[in-house]
């Protein structure tokens, strides 16, 4: 088995639909703003026209098809993650209260006896 790299080829089609994606987003968030003596359904329908236009930008280069192909292999892998119960996440969350509650009394000690090693000790204030 080879584990040789694999370079990603990007035309130039593909930059420009990813680059009127984007700009595709940005006007459609501009307008939500230009818009904002309107009612607020126009200003929704040129926002979420918009997003659409990207989306649909984005599903036809290459770029954008292997980030949904991305975006649905994360679900799948998501939907396999197995959850604590209710009261394992009880117990693991005692667990890191009483951790912290150590530690922040250590921390207080360690800064107690620095202080009066360095102030009363060292310096000789009072």
């Amino acid at each position: 088995m080879s584990n040789q790299p694999v370079e990603t080829v990007t035309t130039s089609s593909d930059k420009i639909k990813v680059a009127l994606a984007i700009f595709a987003v940005v006007a459609g968030i501009v307008g939500f703003y230009v818009l904002s003596g309107q009612p607020t359904i126009v200003r929704a329908a040129a926002l979420v026209g918009g997003l659409v236009a990207a989306i649909a930008l984005a599903w036809t280069s290459t770029s954008g098809r292997e980030f949904i192909g991305f975006s649905k292999e994360a679900v799948r892998e998501t939907k396999k993650v197995v959850w604590p119960t209710r009261k394992e996440a009880l117990q693991i969350t005692g667990i890191v209260f009483a951790f912290v509650l150590v530690m922040a009394i250590f921390l207080w000690g360690t800064d107690k006896l620095l202080e009066f090693v360095l102030y009363d000790l060292i310096l000789g204030w009072k």
